[in-house]
């Protein structure tokens, strides 16, 4: 059974700020960024954003800067693009509208035909009706990616799901959740406040 949706290495991944913390929240955003086959790229106005949250005492946009000079993730640029999605997806009802990191990395996906890596669902919503041929993705596909999988091992795998859930608060779609509780086990999904109550009581095993 395939976990993830990224199956294609050759489209580039472009990730929010959501998922960046992710990674960061981790501890293994490196070894799981080598792993992958697919060009991981982010956009200025995510990077700017996890600057302004900085000040709360965050330190991701420092990380996620040292990705970037190590050529682990590439930075890209809402200037370059043309046709004025990123402005559509800022300006408006507030239901129709997103923050300027997930308009960011929606408008650059959508106009490149990179893949999208947002997890927050008003995002998700907000594809599927406006971009429907948008291919979206969530931080658990870069996870469970076959790649990093084979690279990293279920222990290891399992300690930066936990630490990610428990420091991030990630965000787990009913896809993945069997697999999450199976790879961090019922007693830490427990402690989990992100995992819905029933994940945590009943553990299904799914073979991948």
């Amino acid at each position: 059974m395939r976990l993830s949706c990224l199956t294609d290495p050759k489209v580039d991944i472009v990730i929010d700020a959501s998922t960046a913390i992710n990674l960061n929240a981790s501890g293994y955003a490196r070894e799981i960024l080598a792993a992958m086959p697919n060009a991981v790229l982010v956009t200025d106005v995510v990077l700017g954003e996890l600057h302004e949250d900085s000040r709360s005492g965050r330190q991701d946009a420092k990380l996620l800067s040292a990705l970037v000079d190590e050529g682990l993730v590439r930075l890209v640029r809402i200037s370059d693009l043309e046709y004025g999605i990123f402005e559509r997806l800022v300006a408006g009802r507030s239901v129709d509208t997103l923050d300027d990191g997930e308009a960011a990395t929606i408008a650059y996906a959508v106009e490149t035909g990179a893949l999208a890596v947002v997890d927050e669902r008003k995002a998700n919503k907000i594809c599927r009706i406006a971009y429907p041929e948008l291919a979206v993705g969530c931080t658990i596909d870069l996870f469970c990616h076959e790649r990093v999988r084979s690279v990293l091992a279920d222990v290891v795998l399992g300690d930066a799901i936990f630490n990610t859930l428990r420091g991030a608060r990630m965000r787990v779609l009913p896809r993945h959740l069997a697999w999450v509780v199976d790879i961090i086990g019922l007693e830490r999904a427990s402690l989990c406040e992100s995992l819905p109550r029933a994940a945590k009581i009943s553990r299904v095993t799914t073979k991948a």
